[in-house]
């Protein structure tokens, strides 16, 4: 008996179909080990006409994926409008896209012809170092900018996601000679933005040769990534200003990573008998952190004014939790990490951390302002969408929902303007 994976009504053609047989080959992304990468499967068409086809498979699809052929259809592809199983076979109807893929394709085409160009030329020294930084430039705004019309064409999430995960395929064997695009699409330390990845853009130094340096010199000059650098060193400020007006405080540094703005501020510290405790998840981090303030007057060896501890952030939207597992605190910060999680959760955990602040106490988060930079350059050219896309609406609700009164809030932002900081100060 025929069964349906999706409540669409079988026949709802507004084309005639015409009867077929042939074979097919096509690509459909699937997960494989918390990864979506492409199948390669076999088919058979049934019927053909101007608008669709469907096929025959022993694969599912569901609804909304994106589906490419190969050798068949003039490499057309097409969006899955219902799935019906017989048996162990799945009958499945393809909506052919006749504009947007199309053009997103042939961009993506233009954008590797682009490259192979702009490679050549560095190897024949035809253009000067300042000449070829333009044209790589220019190549990403390009690309970049055909990507954000797919996705206003497409709407469809789900769609998006499959043309996002085809283009970085197809674009691997140029970009992967970056190490850090290469880096930002594989995520070698298991999640993404890890200190190594930030420690990295902190550092802003190509680490590749050939193209695979100008590559590197576009992805390190990225309006985000300059917001990054420029996020860490206001933090330092504004960390340093409370130490300057407290005696001896309590401070929290909530998924810590590699402590660079603890060790930047090390005098400050020493000097202010301040006690920090650096927590986060990741055990490479932490080791990496202790090996770097070893050599500062503040070595969690020799020092008791820091603590580095393994311990999960997400665990601390219980009050009564935090309170028995690490005290009161004079002041509490993050930066990076609240962008990664749900707003529901994220009202929970600040409300939390505000009943955590001594009277007086501060809060210090700050956000990526998805209104003031290019989320493309994240989401296809690296592999980098674990943060959410917000806006200062967005931060002010979740702040209002948390329970924080909005005279006890001060804005500010980094230099570029593209990262927001929010100073919640703990009411008496």
């Amino acid at each position: 008996m025929e069964r349906a994976l999706t409540d669409r009504p079988y026949d709802m053609r507004r084309h005639e179909r015409r009867p077929s047989e042939q074979s097919v080959q096509y690509l459909v992304s699937v997960m494989e080990e918390k990864n979506r990468t492409w199948l390669s499967c076999k088919g058979q068409l049934i019927d053909v006409s101007e608008a669709g086809i469907c096929i025959q498979t022993h694969h599912p699809i569901s609804p909304g994926h994106i589906v490419w052929f190969n050798g068949t259809t003039e490499d057309r592809a097409g969006f899955v409008r219902w799935c019906r199983q017989l048996n162990s076979i799945y009958k499945i109807s393809i909506e052919l896209d006749k504009i947007h893929i199309k053009k997103l394709d042939d961009a993506t085409a233009l954008f590797l012809e682009e490259l192979a160009q702009i490679e050549q030329q560095i190897l024949n020294h035809t253009k000067s170092p300042e000449e070829i930084t333009a044209s790589v430039e220019q190549t990403f705004d390009r690309m970049c900018a055909a990507c954000k019309a797919f996705e206003d064409g497409i709407g469809d999430k789900g769609m998006i996601r499959d043309a996002q995960i085809r283009f970085r395929e197809k674009t691997d064997s140029i970009l992967a000679k970056s190490y850090c695009i290469n880096r930002v699409r594989t995520w070698p330390q298991g999640y993404q933005g890890d200190y190594k990845t930030l420690e990295g853009l902190y550092r802003n130094t190509p680490l590749s040769d050939g193209i695979g340096y100008y590559l590197d010199l576009w992805g390190l000059n990225v309006s985000l990534a300059v917001a990054v650098r420029n996020r860490i060193k206001k933090l330092e400020m504004l960390l340093r200003e409370e130490l300057r007006q407290r005696t001896s405080p309590s401070v929290m540094n909530i998924a810590c990573g590699s402590c660079r703005e603890v060790f930047e501020l090390a005098g400050d510290i020493h000097r202010s008998g301040a006690k920090f405790t650096c927590i986060d998840l990741d055990a490479d981090a932490l080791a990496f952190s202790a090996n770097r303030l070893s050599f500062t007057p503040i070595s969690p060896v020799t020092s008791d004014q820091i603590v580095l501890r393994k311990y999960n952030a997400v665990r601390m939207f219980d009050h009564e939790l935090n309170l028995t597992e690490f005290g009161m605190q004079d002041i509490i910060y993050s930066v990076g990490f609240f962008d990664y999680l749900p707003t529901d959760f994220l009202i929970n955990l600040f409300r939390s951390l505000y009943a955590l602040l001594t009277p007086g106490g501060r809060l210090i988060a700050s956000f990526k302002d998805a209104a003031r930079y290019r989320h493309q350059e994240y989401h296809w050219i690296f592999d980098w969408d674990g943060f959410l896309q917000r806006t200062e609406d967005d931060f002010r609700h979740i702040l209002s929902e948390a329970g924080m009164p909005d005279s006890a809030i001060h804005e500010t932002r980094e230099e570029s303007g593209v990262i927001v900081f929010y100073l919640v100060t703990k009411q008496t």
